[in-house]
């Protein structure tokens, strides 16, 4: 199971961490994964990192704002995002799956989803 949390509402340019717990085993060749949607709009990808932390991919409408990590102790996958924008706001999904893919069919388990809203 997938548990997130830390969304909310900020001024642009501001920042928030969403947080991504993770209950039960975790695999070292595991995607984890951070994807948006706005209400009527498909769902968007925005990050993901192999749970070895080896690899990374970021959407390009977040590179250089936006950077996901994970803490192996806590079993938890972070997305710090800084400078945001109005644009950022949506609910955010965290996913785990095999492939580190940015296609959100290729992920398995999502999390609830954590709303973030950027005021102009």
């Amino acid at each position: 199971q997938l548990q997130a949390s830390g969304g909310g509402l900020v001024q642009a340019g501001g920042s928030l961490r969403l947080s991504c717990a993770a209950s039960g085993r975790t695999s070292s060749s595991y995607a984890m994964g951070w994807f948006r949607q706005v209400p009527g709009k498909e769902r968007e990808f925005v990050a993901a990192m192999r749970w070895s932390g080896d690899s990374i991919l970021y959407a390009d409408s977040v590179k250089g704002r936006f950077t996901i990590f994970r803490d192996s102790a806590k079993n938890t996958v972070y997305l710090r995002m800084n400078s945001l924008k109005p644009e950022d706001t949506a609910v955010y999904y965290c996913a785990a799956g095999r492939s580190l893919l940015s296609y959100s069919g290729s992920y398995s388990y999502w999390g609830q989803g954590t709303l973030v809203t950027v005021s102009s």
